[in-house]
């Protein structure tokens, strides 16, 4: 029997169903309408991703690179500081884009050309853009290497692998063989795994470091590990995979690195009452 409800916001009897998604149509409307201030907002994402304790690579700056009228609607989440999400991010209403990879690095570059026009399209379009890079990799809640260690079920055991005193890599407990383990990053991540596996058959521990992986190589064996997850290597890092007794395994620098910007999207968007969007980009890399 189909359960009937009445409210006063409507007329007549409907279906519960039918009533459940009114009220949420309703609650994401009224998020629609809500605002922000944009120094709240910053100073929500700063103390979450502890931005001014984190150190970051020479050039990198974190936190807000490029504000906008001082108010914010709509949330989203991107990878990449590029024009392109610029774009898709303001045709969907956004004005506070969180990015992993900001748009300054080392060396600076002229505000010339494609550059010139990444940075007009936010000011255009009135689109805040916020960068943490460091931060979001490194962080134990809502880092990269602690969510893709949640979403293939492997539990933390400690950090390693220091930069400026931030350890930003994660190792994680593994139980099963490296078939199993490799079944999993295929479906995690259909099109841009590549597995090397040339270590053990049944690792016991884990190294996981988002994006680029290359600096954690000297120090898997000195952590107990000859395993490593990550996003990309260079072509020279298979004869070391071969040579040293490495599982490595290549996941995508973009793909492995989504979980963070969505995260503190999402936590921002519950702390204020907006909505939020990710802003995917298909990079294959």
């Amino acid at each position: 029997m189909v359960r009937r409800v009445h409210d006063p916001r409507i007329q007549g009897n409907i279906s519960l169903q039918h009533f459940k998604d009114q009220v949420a149509d309703e609650e994401l409307s009224s998020k629609s309408e809500r605002m922000a201030l944009l120094s709240d907002v910053v100073e929500f994402c700063d103390e979450r991703t502890r931005r001014t304790v984190v150190s970051d690579f020479p050039g990198a700056e974190n936190g807000l690179q490029i504000e906008n009228n001082g108010t914010i609607s709509k949330v989203g989440a991107a990878v990449d500081a590029g024009r392109v999400p610029f774009e898709k991010a303001i045709a969907r209403g956004i004005d506070f884009l969180i990015v992993h990879h900001g748009l300054f690095w080392t060396p600076p570059v002229p505000l010339t050309g494609r550059h010139y026009m990444k940075v007009k399209t936010a000011l255009d379009g009135n689109l805040a853009v916020y960068g943490a890079h460091l931060p979001l990799d490194a962080h134990p809640e809502i880092g990269n290497n602690a969510l893709l260690a949640k979403e293939l079920g492997l539990e933390a055991e400690r950090s390693f692998l220091d930069y400026e005193g931030t350890e930003i890599g994660l190792l994680v407990r593994h139980e099963g063989d490296r078939a199993g383990l490799a079944k999993r990053l295929q479906a995690q991540f259909p099109h841009s795994f590549t597995p090397m596996e040339f270590g053990s058959k049944t690792p016991k521990r884990i190294a996981i470091l988002t994006g680029s992986g290359r600096s954690a190589l000297p120090y898997l064996k000195r952590n107990g590990t000859d395993t490593l997850i990550t996003g990309e290597l260079r072509q020279e890092h298979f004869n070391v995979a071969q040579e040293e007794g490495f599982n490595l395994y290549c996941c995508g620098h973009y793909a492995t690195e989504v979980f963070g910007v969505k995260a503190l999207a999402a936590e921002v968007a519950e702390q204020f009452g907006l909505a939020w969007e990710f802003v995917a980009t298909e990079c294959p890399l």
